[in-house]
């Protein structure tokens, strides 16, 4: 368990340094006023954000991610690799399970961590220079959420990230299951770190389809409140507002950024993963217990990081 928490820290930094540039993007897309829309689209905000407030802009909010990354993995690699030694069967329904208790166990850290990630990623929108910066960074951005609203201030968005991280933590966690499966990964084979890129890359984008709608309102809601000015009372209200709006396509609001950073992401983070679990158990340096029965070959290599939140 060590090992595997200490392989998902490294390749998850490394993931979300290729893939935060996007999610800045995603979350402009989903929060921008539509009746005053400041992007056209995926390409158009990239773009726009470069010009407007320098290649920095699009890594604005980072530090809430990467302060948050150790203790994200720290459960989910601990919640997993214990329920599939409860479970005991390596089954596609048991890593199903396995992944969704460690999705809704992480969202203790996962929901205040994107709180600030949002709310710096909104900031000084279109400025190259922000005149007045409400937050320093993202640790303070938590504590004046919390000296103003208390501790349901900084888990604003809790139930619609629960709803998201549940169920897309199980799909990430059985489709990298069935597909590994059904490539044959093998330690011997010569193409299996292109199939584990492959495998990790479109678990990461079937993740995401399955849970987007729930992340369009969690980013509204999370964002709602930027300057003492509240848009929505609640999930229902947000959603209720957002049809009436924009009709049913703004559940797709921000998906091709979303899919273009999915796949690189989890390619990332599954070449470091395998790289440095190889590394360390071919130099003998750490003995550790498998979680699933030793009939699994590509065991260790199996134990991954979410695409989402990060």
């Amino acid at each position: 368990m060590a090992l595997d928490f200490a392989a998902g820290c490294v390749g998850g930094a490394a993931g979300v340094l290729v893939g935060h540039p996007f999610d800045t993007v995603k979350v402009r897309l989903q929060v921008q006023n539509v009746n005053k829309p400041m992007y056209r689209g995926t390409f158009h905000c990239f773009q726009s954000i470069i010009r407007q407030e320098s290649m920095l802009g699009l890594y604005k909010g980072i530090g809430s991610p990467m302060m948050g990354l150790t203790f994200i993995n720290a459960i989910v690699f601990g919640v997993q690799g214990n329920t599939m030694r409860m479970l005991g069967r390596d089954t596609p329904l048991n890593q199903f399970l396995a992944g969704a208790s460690a999705g809704t166990i992480q969202c203790v850290i996962c929901c205040p961590m994107e709180l600030a990630k949002t709310r710096m990623q909104m900031q000084g929108t279109g400025e190259k220079k922000s005149k007045r910066k409400m937050y320093k960074n993202s640790l303070d951005c938590l504590v004046r959420i919390y000296n103003k609203e208390g501790i349901r201030g900084i888990n604003r968005g809790m139930v619609t990230t629960l709803v998201r991280e549940t169920p897309g933590f199980g799909v990430y966690f059985l489709a990298y299951d069935v597909l590994t499966r059904s490539l044959g990964c093998e330690p011997e084979d010569p193409y299996m770190i292109p199939k584990l890129l492959f495998a990790g890359g479109m678990s990461g984008i079937a993740s995401w389809l399955s849970t987007y709608p729930v992340d369009v309102i969690k980013s509204r809601l999370q964002a709602d409140g930027v300057g003492g000015v509240y848009q929505y009372n609640g999930i229902m209200d947000c959603v209720r507002q957002s049809i009436q709006k924009e009709g049913w396509r703004v559940f797709t609001r921000g998906l091709t950024s979303t899919l273009l950073r999915a796949f690189p992401v989890n390619a990332t983070t599954f070449a470091t993963v395998t790289l440095f679990l190889m590394y360390m158990r071919e130099g003998g340096e750490c003995s550790i217990p498998d979680s699933e029965p030793p009939s699994v070959q590509l065991q260790p290599l199996q134990t991954q990081t979410q695409p989402t939140s990060m």
